[in-house]
């Protein structure tokens, strides 16, 4: 026995050895990488800070490769649903034809903090944010207007910002155009049913799909429902490597990504289906004073293309154009980054 234990305890020590030189070189690895994502272009710019916004500390990254280059400002989805865990990975892609500036907006990402947990979300506060943060940014980069881009919530965001603050942005670009949440739930529910046809389990799971009624159960079998039939945001994968971008985060220490894992973001599932929610709603929001560009996916029932399609055909903007990715869900910055990508170079040729 005694020397059946000193083998187990030889073992476990090598164990512990193997792992330890493991951590060290994952450690000196990622040191190397933080590094080299962290290097500042000749004549660019890579910052990150946190801004004062409305009595709160809001966290920002700042990265491009000719200061000269329009101003980019990024508004992620969710709403809630921060991005910067690997963001940069994509929008880097960008950073010869703009500066691009990613955000994680209020409580969420970096900007996460349970004492704002007590806040309740309103439209006027999350107007307020966005164009407190666009006058930080022309102050900070010296630049008269900034382009908006957003994704998902942050169209619908971002589209509200455009609509009521004109002067201070060149042109919106939205991806994944969300119109209004109900009417896209509505046209949600009308697909999944011609989905299901044949399945009567499936079917019990649409019929959870009640639309008003925006619980954790709804979502859950929303999301469940998509994944079945192939039309989850992440379907495709990335193509990129989204585990290595999160590993060489330049901006990210250990603490933030376990910070990011395991933070609370129930203030954001109340806003979602709220009625302050409901005013960012566009319907009849149709009136456009600088160019209109979305960029959607034509297997997106995530926020319903054919939705924004119908909403984009009733724009009156100074220039407006459509972009459709073929074969494309809703997670298109990251699983085309590359071809995203592409058309956004067209975009800042087309405006620059």
């Amino acid at each position: 026995m005694k020397k059946l234990g000193k083998i187990l305890f030889k073992i476990l020590k090598w164990i512990f050895i193997i792992l330890v030189c493991i951590f060290v070189l994952f450690l000196i690895v990622r040191f190397i990488g933080q590094r080299i994502y962290s290097s500042t272009p000749e004549g660019g710019i890579n910052e990150e800070m946190y801004v004062d916004i409305n009595g709160t500390k809001q966290w920002i990254s700042i990265y491009g490769q000719d200061k000269d280059n329009p101003v980019l400002l990024y508004l992620h989805g969710g709403p809630g649903s921060s991005t910067s865990l690997y963001d940069y990975a994509f929008t880097r892609k960008w950073s010869d034809v703009y500066t691009v500036v990613t955000w994680d907006q209020r409580n969420c990402g970096k900007s996460y903090s349970s004492e704002q947990n007590d806040t309740t979300l309103t439209y006027d506060l999350m107007m307020s944010d966005g164009v407190e943060m666009t006058k930080y940014l022309l102050d900070y980069l010296g630049k008269d207007k900034i382009t908006l881009l957003g994704h998902s919530w942050g169209t619908y965001f971002g589209s509200n910002l455009v609509l009521e603050y004109p002067e201070y942005y060149e042109c919106y670009i939205g991806t994944g155009q969300l119109v209004d949440f109900y009417q896209n739930e509505i046209a949600f529910k009308e697909e999944v049913l011609k989905w299901v046809e044949n399945d009567e389990e499936d079917k019990q799971l649409a019929e959870k799909l009640i639309v008003g009624d925006f619980t954790v159960e709804y979502f859950a079998a929303r999301n469940t429902l998509m994944e079945r039939y192939g039309y989850d945001m992440m379907v495709d994968g990335t193509d990129y490597n989204i585990i290595a971008a999160v590993i060489f985060n330049p901006y990210y220490s250990l603490g933030d990504i376990y910070n990011n894992i395991t933070s609370d973001y129930n203030v954001y599932s109340e806003f979602l289906g709220s009625k302050e929610f409901e005013k960012f709603s566009l319907l009849g929001k149709t009136d456009y004073e600088v160019p209109f560009y979305n960029i959607n996916g034509d297997r997106d029932y995530q926020t319903n293309f054919s939705l924004a399609q119908k909403y984009f055909d009733e724009i009156n903007a100074p220039y407006k154009q459509m972009f459709i990715m073929k074969d494309t869900t809703h997670g298109l910055l990251e699983s085309k980054s590359e071809e995203f990508s592409d058309i956004l170079h067209k975009i800042a040729q087309a405006e620059y």
